[in-house]
């Protein structure tokens, strides 16, 4: 009988990035002298929705999230920490624009590679194209088990997932900095704040976590996988 499926809400990839590994020096010297790294501040904007896509940008340091505009509506697909690639789907033929927006959650340095320069070393590295894909088909495995929880789990279930997300693939330390704050966080489970900030209380009245001022910390993780499963 195969193994059943388990579809969590985490929006990070358990895979480091790892496709410049596969570059040689000339290859890495020609992304030098073919990108800039910019510091952005928290809350600046490292590319808009539907603008034209000059630069492939990997994150070199800092934390931002993906997402989606709608007029005043957003739906965040993904969040990013260091090290991580942004705007992989800006490569495709045909397309010129970014399908989304990324914004910082936190002081962060991106590296802004000139896209021309790096669908060249696509084209003349075949290792490097491979781990390229590799990251395509995983985004694409995330954002379809985020779109599953987001529709089908109740909030206890999503704020669980988002916990778990950030003690397991952002920080990967059972206590961590909450340098989201409770509209981040509720934007992340899809819920209000309201519902977030009550769901918190609940789940640190039941002893899952401790809040100590700017730091969260998960204390029954298997309870929260539970709750996480269940929806």
């Amino acid at each position: 009988m195969p193994k059943s499926v388990v579809y969590n809400g985490c929006s990070v990839g358990e895979n480091p990035l790892c496709c410049f590994d596969d570059l040689t020096p000339e290859e890495l010297d020609f992304v030098e002298e073919n990108s800039v790294e910019v510091e952005y501040k928290r809350g600046e904007t490292i590319c808009k929705q539907g603008s034209f896509a000059s630069h492939i940008m990997v994150m070199k340091e800092g934390l931002a999230k993906i997402y989606l505009e709608n007029g005043n509506d957003a739906l965040i697909l993904k969040i990013l920490p260091a090290i991580n690639i942004i705007g992989l789907p800006a490569l495709f033929e045909g397309n010129n624009t970014f399908p989304y927006s990324a914004q910082t959650y936190m002081d962060s340095t991106v590296k802004l590679i000139e896209i021309g320069a790096f669908k060249k070393l696509i084209e003349s590295n075949a290792k490097f194209a491979g781990q390229v894909i590799s990251m395509l088909a995983e985004n694409s495995v995330i954002i379809n088990g985020r779109f599953f929880c987001l529709t089908k789990k109740q909030t206890y279930g999503r704020l669980a997932d988002v916990l778990l997300c950030l003690s397991n693939r952002i920080y990967k330390t059972d206590k961590f900095p909450l340098q989201l704050t409770r509209k981040d966080l509720a934007e992340l489970a899809s819920m209000s704040v309201e519902s977030t900030t009550r769901i918190l209380t609940k789940f640190k009245d039941e002893g899952l976590i401790a809040v100590h001022c700017n730091e969260i910390e998960i204390l029954n993780p298997d309870k929260l996988l539970e709750i996480s499963t269940i929806g």
